[in-house]
C-alpha cells in the first residue's frame, strides 16, 4: 500500500482513502466483495465498509481485500440520538466488534425491526398499503429494513417519482418516516466503540442541518463522551464550510476522517470520490494510535481479521 500522508497539505489529488461505504449487508446496492473490487479498480487502498448497525459484511469484504491488495478496516455506522436528533457514528474497529459493542449491535437489530414497524404504520397512513411487506420486497430477506427500502417501495407503488422525492416528502429529517426514538444515546454508542479498542468518528457533521453553534455543541458532547474524530469530508461539500469545520475539529483536538458515503453505482458518489481536503493542522484519522499499527501491518496475513 502506498504511504499515506501524515498531515493534510492541501493537495487536490485523491488520497486513495475512503472510510465510509455501504454494501448489501445494509442499504447498499453491491455485495461487500464487489464494493472492495470497485475500490481497488478506483485506486482506493485504505477503505472501511461501514454498513448500518452491523459488521455482517466485513468478513466477505476482508477476504476480497486480501486478494486485491486493499487495506480494509473493520467498521460499522451506528445510529444514535442526541438532543432528539438522529446522529450517526462510524466505528473504526481494528480489533473487531466485541464486548459491549457486539451486544449493542445485536440490540440495534432489534431496534431497527421495531423502528421499521413504526415507519410502516406511518407510510400506510400515506397510502402505501402493506408497507412492511413492500419494503421487505425491496430489501430482500436477510437484512434489517431501513428508510431507503421504504423509499423504494413508495417509488414502486407509484406514490412518488423517485427515491429523492420519497425522502424529501416522507422519510427525510423531520418527516413522518424519520423515526429516531429507538436509537441509543450518542454517549452510550461512543462508549461501546472506545471500549472495543476502536475509534469513534462523528459521521457527516455537516448534514444534520445544525447551526455552527449547535454543531459545536454536538462536537463538544461527542468529544466529552470519548469520541476521537469526525468526518471532515463526506462526499462533496462547500470548501469554505469544510475549512470552518476543520477549525472546529482543531479546537477540540479531534482527528479528521474522509468518506464518500457510497451506496450504489451510477450516482454522483463513487468509492474514493469526494471533495479535496484543505490544508489543515487537523491530523488524519489513520494516524490515530489505535489505527496506525493496524494499517502499518495491513499486508500481513492476519490484517483485517475480525
Amino acid at each position: 500500500m502506498p504511504p499515506l500522508p501524515e498531515h493534510f497539505a492541501g493537495d487536490p489529488g485523491p488520497l486513495g482513502v475512503d472510510l465510509h461505504m455501504h454494501s448489501t449487508a445494509s442499504d447498499g446496492a453491491l455485495a461487500p466483495a464487489d464494493v472492495v473490487a470497485l475500490c481497488a479498480e478506483r485506486g482506493v487502498t485504505l477503505m472501511a465498509l461501514t454498513d448500518h448497525d452491523t459488521v455482517a459484511g466485513v468478513s466477505e469484504a476482508a477476504a476480497a481485500a486480501k486478494r486485491l491488495g486493499v487495506c480494509l478496516l473493520p467498521a460499522s455506522e451506528l445510529s444514535t440520538r442526541w438532543q432528539g436528533i438522529g446522529i450517526h457514528v462510524v466505528a473504526l474497529l481494528p480489533q473487531g466488534a466485541h464486548g459491549a459493542l457486539a451486544a449493542g449491535l445485536d440490540a440495534q437489530v432489534e431496534a431497527r425491526e421495531a423502528r421499521a414497524a413504526v415507519i410502516a404504520q406511518r407510510m400506510e397512513k400515506l397510502g402505501l398499503d402493506n408497507a412492511l411487506t413492500r419494503a421487505r420486497e425491496q430489501a430482500g430477506p436477510h437484512r434489517p429494513l431501513g428508510r431507503p427500502d421504504f423509499a423504494r417501495a413508495l417509488v414502486a407503488a407509484g406514490l412518488v417519482p423517485d427515491v429523492a422525492t420519497a425522502f424529501r416528502k416522507h422519510l427525510g429529517s423531520g418527516k413522518a418516516g424519520d423515526v429516531k426514538a429507538h436509537w441509543p444515546a450518542l454517549a452510550d454508542v461512543v462508549g461501546w466503540v472506545v471500549a472495543a479498542g476502536g475509534v469513534a468518528v462523528l459521521a457527516h457533521p455537516l448534514r444534520y442541518g445544525l447551526t455552527r453553534r449547535k454543531r459545536g455543541q454536538l462536537l463538544d458532547d461527542f468529544a466529552a463522551a470519548g469520541g476521537q474524530a469526525a468526518e471532515l469530508i463526506s462526499g462533496f461539500q462547500n470548501a469554505d464550510v469544510t475549512r470552518d469545520l476543520a477549525r472546529q475539529l482543531a479546537e477540540r483536538e479531534l482527528y479528521a476522517s474522509l468518506g464518500s458515503d457510497f451506496h450504489f453505482p451510477g450516482g454522483h458518489l463513487a468509492p474514493g470520490s469526494m471533495s479535496p481536503v484543505p490544508r489543515t493542522a487537523v491530523p488524519p484519522v489513520w494516524t490515530h494510535p489505535r489505527l496506525a499499527g493496524f494499517i502499518a501491518d495491513c499486508d500481513e496475513p492476519t490484517a483485517g481479521a475480525l
